[in-house]
């Protein structure tokens, strides 16, 4: 893989999925030495009673340091941040994550559209969106806000997902920047800002 814009200039790798997208986490987290000069966000589809586990189980698999966010939480390099089960996470402008209680869209607290929405309009050009395994249609408008904007859009090759529809309804949609295995995904979130 070329080192070009796609890879450098980053501040924010913000990473959604669905069902089949944990299993992806598990396998890239442990392998990752070090997010320079940019965070990493995970939203992911899950219930409340799991909110206390995911953190946890990340932790446990890497030196980088994972928080599960809290309302108005800063936004620091080299950190990944987990968004809470059953609230939207948003970004502000000044570097702050925030948490929002309205309605669910596509069926989900926290969205990944909402998310990836948000962070488009926060950071614009400084973002990377990868869009994992899924089974329903969240995360494509969001992917398209992040293209709008300046951002990268990478996607999860469906023939690799534990649930194809979500990444490949992102590439029926959206124009895509790469379109990764979980192996080739490794070596891409180990290439940025390098």
């Amino acid at each position: 893989m070329e080192k070009d814009a796609l890879i450098s200039g980053c501040k924010v790798l913000i990473v959604g999925g669905s069902a089949g997208s944990l299993e992806v986490l598990l396998q890239l987290i442990p392998g990752l030495k070090a997010l320079p000069d940019f965070s990493m966000v995970i939203i992911l589809h899950r219930k409340y009673t799991d909110d206390t586990t995911l953190e946890e189980l990340l932790s446990l698999r890497t030196t980088i340091p994972v928080k599960e966010v809290e309302d108005k939480t800063p936004l620091v390099a080299g950190n990944i941040y987990i968004a809470p089960a059953d609230y939207h996470l948003l970004f502000e402008k000044s570097g702050v994550l925030s948490l929002d209680i309205s309605e669910k869209v596509n069926y989900s607290r926290p969205s990944i559209d909402v998310s990836f929405e948000s962070v488009a309009e926060a950071f614009g050009a400084s973002v990377i969106g990868v869009l994992l395994s899924g089974a329903n249609a969240d995360g494509t408008l969001g992917l398209n806000a992040i293209k709008e904007a300046g951002g990268k859009v990478v996607v999860q090759d469906p023939a690799s997902a534990g649930m194809p529809f979500m990444p490949q309804n992102a590439i029926d949609n959206v124009v895509v920047d790469e379109v990764l295995n979980v192996t080739d995904l490794f070596r891409f979130i180990s290439s940025i800002n390098q």
